[in-house]
């Protein structure tokens, strides 16, 4: 019997046939999928029918992927996959940047996708649930209620954040990141840990995606790399969380 959740995804692409064949492997694996190949469409699409994940393409004819991912992480916390025509870094980083939560590079397996999207929809069905490490972590459940680092409170029933009491705006995958650092204070946690929580166990995406991922976070709590209170760096291995001074 299947396992695959149920959820509502939207595929942006101007390849008509790309989009739909897509289409027809989500649907097969269980998603009710609709499809818009031009930006401004999916935008109406993301406000009318709330998706839970959104697969874009970056190279959108008028209003591009970037600037549709840009709008949408306006209103919506959706998981955003975005899809990049080249193997570009730069290309990967500006999706990045905006807000996007993966991405995979064209031509990609469909199969593969499906995947992808399967962990995200995961995600969504966990939330609210408090951060779990990942099996390698060898760690417990983190009790839930407000995590306080200095001047920053991570509530994980809530899944909010505050730094010095206002509220601070992360994606879905951020928050997940920032909460299972906060929920191991001073302990290191492997790139591999963090991919396995907050990704999956089986997920076989490049890990310095959450390299560009804890940088947004950083960002985001005017925390310095080279001076940081709250994420440290530990070099060829991980992170972990600072005491807020």
């Amino acid at each position: 019997m299947s396992t695959t959740p149920v959820g509502r995804v939207l595929v942006v692409d101007d390849e008509a046939d790309l989009a739909h064949l897509v289409q027809g492997y989500l649907v097969k694996a269980g998603f009710e999928v609709t499809v818009r190949h031009i930006g401004t469409e999916a935008l109406e699409a993301v406000r009318a029918q709330d998706p839970q994940v959104v697969v874009l393409d970056l190279g959108l004819p008028g209003m591009d992927g970037v600037e549709v991912c840009r709008q949408v992480r306006t209103f919506s916390n959706c998981y955003i996959l975005m899809l990049t025509a080249r193997d570009d870094e730069v290309d990967k980083l500006v999706g990045l940047s905006v807000g996007a939560d993966d991405y995979m590079t064209k031509p990609f397996s469909p199969r593969e996708l499906v995947a992808r999207v399967q962990v995200m929809m995961r995600r969504v069905h966990q939330a609210g649930s408090g951060p779990v490490l990942g099996r390698g972590a060898g760690a417990a459940e983190a009790a839930p209620g407000p995590r306080r680092i200095g001047s920053l409170a991570v509530d994980h029933l809530s899944r909010e954040v505050h730094l010095d009491g206002q509220p601070v705006a992360l994606t879905r995958i951020e928050f997940d990141l920032l909460a299972a650092l906060a929920a191991h204070p001073q302990t290191v946690l492997s790139r591999r840990q963090l991919v396995d929580l907050v990704w999956d166990t089986h997920w076989t995406g490049d890990e310095h995606l959450l390299d560009v991922h804890i940088g947004r976070i950083r960002k985001k709590l005017h925390d310095e790399a080279t001076a940081p209170r709250f994420i440290h760096t530990v070099r060829g291995i991980g992170y972990r969380m600072g005491t807020g001074r």
